[in-house]
């Protein structure tokens, strides 16, 4: 089966690296370390898998006889991304070796038979509901950063996704904090409920993030402007799998089977104690107190005072350090231990200038609401408080 095509080196280059970010770094079978291409019509449509993650995007192409090939990643992207020609031609020799050619280039690659390659299923839609690529990018940037690192207990490795009236209600935790964000939505189906792997929902933020409009984009002509600024992600979830649209990129995963901890209990209702921290203030602070914290258990001890609020750090090998920051507070005065590195990575998600802390007592956690997004919060659970 004869291919050749030729298309855009930017077009072609962009495409792929999209679709290698499926490609895991231990591959159960080593053809996924391949990147499957497919070529019809005026389009070449390229995918790659590592068997829970699918991403497949296509791009224009000028086809002159049409066919299907899979090629290692590492090697066809070191053909496009170090090539200054605007255009690529890519044929098939011989079986399965490919010639990638452009005015200054000649590249030979050894592929392999697309027939060996996993079939990406395609899922049976039950559900599918539209969101606006803003506001879902803020939800996941809040909210994506708490799940759990490890698969220990797979349901905290992602993401759960509820509906409650007109809003979708999103929460991860690593059990140690939590972030929940309600999202508006309209015309979605009654019940949604289910547990997104973090890894896809990392991967859509960066496909989201890329489509942002950027300035300057008056460079570029209008077709390719409404290709990129596309304001809509579609949702399409089945029983085992969830796919999502956004332009001519689609992702595919499987949900994470299993129930999600009933996390509304720890949530304290009533705070006794707030304080109004100055983002920054605050950060500079965590950051600069993390060096003495981080040698014991990551301890900063918070006393929450009426006009001011002091931190400290336990007596290390290396010393200690202590910082007071004025903050409002109301309520009575109050103390909590809480980790620097859990609170740093909290930080360096938001934007807001004024940051608010809610304390009930040293044993329960402690919740942080920002005056720009109502509905989002972020929980922390204490540490055990370090005596002076």
């Amino acid at each position: 089966m004869h291919m050749k095509f030729s298309c855009s080196t930017a077009d072609f280059l962009q495409a792929l690296q999209l679709v290698a970010r499926a490609i895991g770094g231990q591959q159960a079978l080593p053809i996924l370390g391949n990147i499957l291409i497919e070529v019809s019509e005026n389009h070449c449509r390229v995918s790659a898998t590592d068997l829970e993650l699918s991403i497949i995007t296509t791009l224009p192409a000028n086809v002159e006889s049409e066919g299907v090939i899979t090629l290692p990643a590492k090697a066809i992207l070191n053909f496009t991304q170090y090539n200054n020609d605007p255009e690529v031609l890519l044929e098939t020799n011989e079986g399965t070796h490919v010639r990638c050619t452009s005015q200054h280039t000649k590249t030979m690659i050894a592929g392999e038979a697309a027939s060996e390659y996993p079939t990406i299923t395609q899922l049976e839609a039950q559900q599918t509901f539209t969101f606006e690529v803003e506001p879902l990018l803020q939800a996941l940037h809040l909210v994506t950063f708490a799940s759990a690192r490890t698969t220990l207990r797979p349901v905290l490795s992602g993401v759960s996704i509820k509906k409650e009236k007109e809003k979708l209600i999103l929460v991860a935790t690593d059990s140690y904090r939590l972030s929940e964000y309600a999202l508006n939505i309209q015309g979605a189906p009654e019940e949604i409920s289910c547990i997104i792997p973090a890894k896809i929902l990392e991967e859509l933020m960066i496909i989201l993030a890329g489509r942002k409009p950027e300035r300057g984009m008056e460079k570029k002509s209008e077709k390719e402007q409404a290709r990129e600024s596309t304001t809509l992600a579609e949702v399409a979830l089945s029983k085992q799998q969830i796919g999502l649209t956004i332009g001519s990129t689609h992702l595919l995963s499987r949900l994470i089977d299993g129930k999600f901890p009933d996390y509304q209990q720890i949530i304290p209702k009533e705070p006794v104690t707030k304080v109004l921290f100055p983002t920054q203030d605050l950060t500079t602070a965590v950051k600069r107190m993390h060096y003495f914290a981080k040698e014991i258990n990551n301890n900063l001890t918070f006393h929450c005072g009426r006009n001011e609020t002091r931190i400290i750090t336990p007596q290390t090998q290396i010393g200690r350090d202590e910082a007071t920051i004025n903050a409002e507070a109301t309520g009575p005065e109050n103390k909590i231990a809480l980790s620097s590195s859990f609170l740093i990575d909290f930080l360096e998600h938001i934007h807001d200038d004024i940051l608010e802390m809610h304390v009930t007592d040293s044993m329960h956690p402690a919740v942080f609401r920002l005056p720009s997004e109502p509905t989002f919060l972020h929980l922390i659970m204490p540490l055990r408080m370090q005596e002076e």
